[in-house]
């Protein structure tokens, strides 16, 4: 029996990946009865332009940089949605594709738009993992992803969005489809490795730690994330004489910025940029740290809070976005917590939750056993890719 055919439409695919694209890694390889085609854009030079891994074809549009850079000059995005949407209707010929996927409503969504414009029998599953503000969402750069996203939500057959916060902006950008919430999953092997004593004193000494609390965040250096508000927290935090260094994993365009305001406050020997990680690492750093922060001033849903919780940190959010779905502060639910809330854009309620995490050993405890059982019954990839199982037969077959 020919397996079906699924045309896929990404910007970015891997080896480049962020939350969105890993979350269709895992999901594709997951689905043993069907075929993926994924068009992507060729951000690095050394990539092969097509390759083949198991059940998915990757075609990547593009000549690249030895940079590896993800966010190129718009006119190579351009290039990227006629360059996929064009050799999709080539292969559409060849080998019929049976449904349409678009990994965001942005420049791939745009080309799977495209696509479907011309062949309207074909189902578009469209998944919706934005975690910028919402005008960002609606105007996008230069208005080129804002005009085509109502397009794309309306055009949709199905659409499958990560928390209830985005479930909610697509209704109101006028989505006629089903919509279902279907969050990101965590790799609960991974990040929930075990170390020796011996590997994490190592990992602390390479680290220069001693006795501090340690603090960590993984993010994109970009303002939404609010790692501003982490750095004036720490300041807070020193203020009131607490021993403690903060781990800030990852890269982005407000590092100058955010370097600039360790230096402005004197927080050089407590705030350690460490750059981009290989996730595969990520689990020591957490290991080795008491809590893990993210004040974001917007968020899809927050996929690095639920890594976090599965290996073992108690977490500090914002109530904004999809991060409303699992966190549960204990002075707001009447469940179980599995973390605390910070206000938005406040370092100084910031810093006395952070003290509170820390100095209340009981809380933490109760936060971490809590935050464990979330994602281990709720976020493993197994269970997800099974849930989108359900969506691609639905759409297949009907």
């Amino acid at each position: 029996m020919n397996k079906s055919n699924i045309a896929v439409f990404s910007l970015a695919y891997a080896p480049f990946e962020g939350g969105a694209e890993i979350a269709a890694r895992e999901v594709i390889k997951r689905q043993k009865g069907l075929n993926f085609t994924v068009f992507t854009y060729k951000f690095d030079s050394r990539w092969l332009s097509k390759e083949r891994q198991e059940n998915v074809e990757i075609i990547r549009f593009g000549k690249g940089s030895n940079k590896g850079k993800r966010y190129g000059r718009v006119w190579n995005k351009i290039f990227y949605i006629f360059s996929a949407w064009q050799e999709a209707e080539r292969l559409h010929r060849q080998k019929r594709f049976q449904a349409i996927w678009a990994i965001m409503a942005s420049y791939g969504g745009i080309a799977a738009l495209f696509f479907k414009l011309n062949h309207p029998g074909i189902p578009f599953l469209l998944t919706i993992q934005e975690g910028d503000s919402e005008k960002h969402m609606v105007l996008g750069k230069f208005g080129l992803v804002g005009f085509f996203g109502g397009m794309i939500i309306k055009k949709a057959d199905y659409i499958q969005a990560i928390s209830s916060y985005l479930k909610d902006f697509v209704k109101r950008r006028g989505a006629k489809a089903p919509i279902e919430i279907i969050p990101n999953g965590v790799d609960l092997e991974l990040f929930g490795t075990g170390y020796t004593n011996a590997e994490l004193k190592a990992a602390r000494a390479n680290l220069g730690l001693q006795d501090e609390y340690v603090i960590v965040t993984t993010s994109r250096l970009v303002y939404k994330n609010g790692i501003d508000t982490l750095i004036e927290a720490i300041a807070i935090c020193k203020s009131k004489m607490l021993n403690m260094k903060c781990l800030i994993i990852g890269d982005g365009p407000e590092y100058k910025n955010l370097k600039s305001k360790v230096s402005s406050l004197k927080l050089e020997n407590n705030v350690l940029f460490l750059g981009q990680i290989s996730q595969r690492d990520i689990p020591l750093y957490l290991k080795v740290s008491d809590i893990f922060v993210r004040p974001s001033r917007s968020e899809g849903l927050g996929s690095s809070f639920l890594e976090a919780m599965a290996a073992g940190l108690p977490v500090i959010g914002t109530p904004v976005g999809g991060i409303t779905d699992f966190l549960k502060d204990p002075s707001t639910s009447s469940g179980q917590a599995t973390g605390l809330f910070a206000k938005v854009n406040n370092p100084k309620d910031l810093a006395e939750k952070i003290h509170r995490l820390l100095m209340n050993p009981e809380l933490r405890k109760n936060i971490i056993k809590n935050g464990q059982l979330l994602v281990q019954e709720n976020y493993s990839w197994d269970r997800i890719a099974g849930l989108f199982k359900n969506i691609f037969d639905k759409l297949i077959n009907t």
